[in-house]
């Protein structure tokens, strides 16, 4: 989907709910966006977020990693003596986050003195993995109820929402995910994450039927 992130979902550009999302925490100190394209320099500005810079040629593109546009981010900062304790990525591909859901995460990594955290969600699915011979993640042989399963043996989705980062654990390893690492549940239809035109179209009913929007 190409300019994903300024396509109109509900009336506004992708982007500007995450951003205005993030803008609305009491935890978050600052908001800044790392793009290459200046339209999106343009719409970013325009909901209040900072983009004090375009990303290089060289880390961005299909094949550029997210670390590296994190990391640039933070010599950028750094450079200005503003590096912050915490790094949080905030994916603009994930617009149906509900009130609070930054600051709950916070919250929850401070308590747990985590190094980093991820949103996750519950899978009710039975998955496989493809091979020369397939493998399930199940006993399929003793094929539970999925009401059945315990909490121990209940799998994760990882939702690409939010990420949170010690800096300086992020700057050392080149990795959002690393030592001691946690999990923020969110509900599911909080969960999904547009990569295709049909994730768009049923992010945009949900969002409406959760917001009240005609």
């Amino acid at each position: 989907m190409p300019q994903k992130n300024i396509k109109l979902l509900a009336g506004k550009p992708l982007i500007a709910w995450s951003i205005e999302q993030a803008l609305a925490s009491k935890l978050i100190d600052r908001v800044v966006v790392s793009t290459d394209c200046p339209e999106i320099a343009k719409v970013a500005q325009a909901y209040g977020a900072e983009v004090p810079f375009l990303r290089p040629d060289s880390i961005s593109g299909d094949k550029a990693t997210t670390e590296s546009a994190m990391l640039h981010c933070c010599d950028y900062l750094e450079e200005r003596n503003e590096l912050p304790e915490l790094f949080i990525l905030v994916q603009a591909t994930s617009p149906l986050r509900s009130e609070n859901q930054f600051d709950n995460a916070i919250l929850a990594f401070k308590k747990s003195n985590y190094d980093s955290l991820l949103t996750v969600s519950r899978s009710h699915r039975f998955t496989w993995k493809n091979s020369l011979s397939p493998s399930a993640s199940y006993d399929y042989m003793n094929r539970p109820r999925r009401q059945d399963i315990k909490e121990e043996d209940q799998e994760y989705l990882e939702t690409g929402s939010f990420y949170i980062t010690k800096t300086k654990l992020l700057r050392q390893s080149k990795n959002r995910l690393v030592g001691k690492v946690g999990m923020f549940e969110v509900p599911e239809d909080e969960s999904y994450e547009i990569d295709s035109l049909v994730d768009f179209k049923v992010c945009e009913e949900i969002f409406k039927l959760k917001n009240n929007i005609e």
